[in-house]
């Protein structure tokens, strides 16, 4: 069985020989990023209940996964995200506003409302929206990676993707030209146990996720996915490793879906109490909230004064992203073509003269 990375015991305590070389700041930078994306995940829900946006995929339980790789990966690099990735979105510099119009896709949407909610992408922090297929984004990853290495820009790429991708094909032929290539690419998957509502034991008959990176002749990795600082030391190392030329590697997370798979799911109706509850009580940000107070950089007065700094940085990028109008129905060709066909120039004009 594959030795499992952690830096952090249940309780928040450091573990003999572990060293972390963050700040301070960049440890409370993290806790926070943390607390937002999860505070938005809980906005985010009540917006789409009231039909203010059509449709989410929360990140409830996953949030050390997503804020503590990003932690790890240099600007340099690319993202390829999944659908739950909003936390390292946020530790990157995407803002609230960014997030939130895209769910409404309006005017300030920078894919026009042309994508469906919850496939994040943004150019200006080198994220690449993922396409709604489980897994198509793997292979997009290697390539880019493939690219990098020919170009020999010092560039590496990391790959999100849940337990239900690694029964893609994209899963195993990105795998395979990576490890024959050498490409400087980071596997990131968020074993979560379900796959909408398939469990990981109907996923695989294999013993985890991270072993599979053997039969494609590299390195595979397990780490406490609850545990924040292990996830961001196993991403940076990898990371490095890839950018030095050392090749791929396949990081496997464990973590646990604490919320439904989107809002048209319930988790309810197939997940076990007993065991949702035991992932409960191994919340990340409880865990890492521990792990502050002990270090005494974290008390109950910054707590209530970032919670209530994080309510009011949502609520006012709702009120903007919901004052912005519509795309219009010109950016529906919008860099599709060079030139626009006259056929379609008269479609347009006709249709803009029947609003009128």
């Amino acid at each position: 069985m594959t030795h499992m990375i952690k830096c952090l015991t249940k309780e928040g305590e450091i573990l003999k020989d572990v060293n972390i070389d963050l700040s301070e700041s960049e440890l409370i930078k993290a806790y926070q990023t943390m607390v937002l994306t999860r505070t938005l995940d809980t906005k985010m829900v009540a917006l789409q209940r009231q039909g203010r946006i059509g449709f989410y995929l929360p990140s409830y339980g996953e949030e050390a996964c997503s804020v503590g790789s990003a932690l790890g990966v240099s600007n340099n690099d690319w993202f390829f995200p999944a659908y739950r990735e909003q936390g390292a979105m946020l530790l990157k510099g995407v803002t609230l506003n960014f997030i939130i119009s895209h769910l409404r896709g309006s005017a300030e949407d920078e894919h026009k409302g042309r994508s469906l909610p919850g496939l994040f992408g943004c150019s200006s922090k080198r994220f690449v929206p993922p396409s709604a297929p489980v897994g198509t984004q793997i292979s997009h990853a290697v390539g880019t990676a493939f690219a990098s290495k020919l170009l020999d820009d010092n560039v590496a790429t990391i790959v999100y993707f849940g337990d239900g991708a690694t029964s893609s094909n994209d899963f195993h032929s990105g795998l395979n030209f990576a490890g024959v290539y050498k490409t400087p690419t980071v596997f990131f998957c968020k074993n979560n146990q379900w796959a909408i509502s398939t469990n990981i034991s109907n996923q695989t008959a294999s013993n985890g996720i991270a072993i599979k990176a053997k039969a494609y002749g590299f390195d595979g990795v397990v780490v406490d996915g609850n545990d924040i600082l292990a996830v961001y030391m196993a991403t940076k190392s990898a990371m490095e490793k890839a950018r030095a030329g050392k090749g791929p590697t396949l990081i496997e997370a464990k973590t646990y879906r604490l919320s439904s798979h989107s809002t048209s799911d319930d988790g309810s109706r197939y997940q076990d109490q007993t065991e949702y509850d035991d992932w409960l009580s191994q919340d990340p940000i409880a865990r890492f909230r521990k792990y502050l107070e002990n270090s005494g950089i974290w008390n109950r007065d910054l707590e209530q004064e970032i919670q209530q700094k994080t309510e009011r940085q949502i609520t006012e990028a709702i009120t903007q992203a919901e004052s912005s109008p519509m795309p219009s129905l010109d950016s529906l060709i919008t860099d599709v073509y060079s030139e626009i066909p006259d056929s379609l120039k008269d479609d347009f004009q006709s249709l803009k003269d029947s609003k009128n």
